[in-house]
Parts: structure tokens; sequence; C-alpha cells
């Protein structure tokens, strides 16, 4: 009888190998099943957060809905500067870009 190890026959490598793939569809069916898990429970947090908007956008009566809210966006309110401010900003400006020109 040889020493060492057996010699592995064509069956053996091809049943070892079909097990291996059936643990690792197993764990991608189990992973699957927990990803769609997930995400209804999100989606269900989703809608339960959406709910609270519809809830407080009814109880303002003056609120509109913006049309980027129904995107999911939010609308950026823009502060208005007087033109005073703006010249005085302006007149800062070239003032720091000829000092670095200077340089």
């Amino acid at each position: 009888m040889p020493r060492g190890r057996p010699r592995k026959t064509p069956d053996d490598v091809l049943l070892k190998s079909a097990e291996m793939i059936g643990w690792a569809l197993g764990g991608l069916e189990r992973e699957i099943v927990d990803t769609k898990n997930r995400l209804a429970a999100l989606s269900a947090q989703a809608a339960q957060l959406r709910g609270r908007i519809a809830g407080r956008q009814a109880a303002a009566p003056g609120a509109a809905a913006a049309p980027e809210a129904a995107e999911g966006g939010r609308k950026r309110r823009r502060r208005k500067m007087s033109p005073e401010a703006r010249k005085r900003i302006s007149e800062m400006m070239k003032k720091r870009w000829a000092e670095r020109r200077k340089k």
C-alpha cells in the first residue's frame, strides 16, 4: 500500500466543489433575504417619515409644498443682500486682490 495521501479521483473533486458551491449559494440566498428584509424596514421607515412631513404641512395652512420637496430635496432659501453690503464686499475684495497682485 502506498504511503501519503490517497489520490483524488475526479468524482471526489466534483463532489467537493458541488458541495462548496451549494454552501456558497445558501449563503448568498440568506444574504438576499436579509437584504430584502432590511429594504422593507427602511421603506417602512421612509413612509413613516413622509407621513410625518405630510402631517406637519397639513397642520400649517400657510405652508405649501415646494416642487423640490416632492423630489426629495429642499428648496434652498437665499438671503437678500442690500446694495450697500454688496458694494462694501466688492470694494474689500478689489482691495485684497490689489494687495495680492503687489506681492
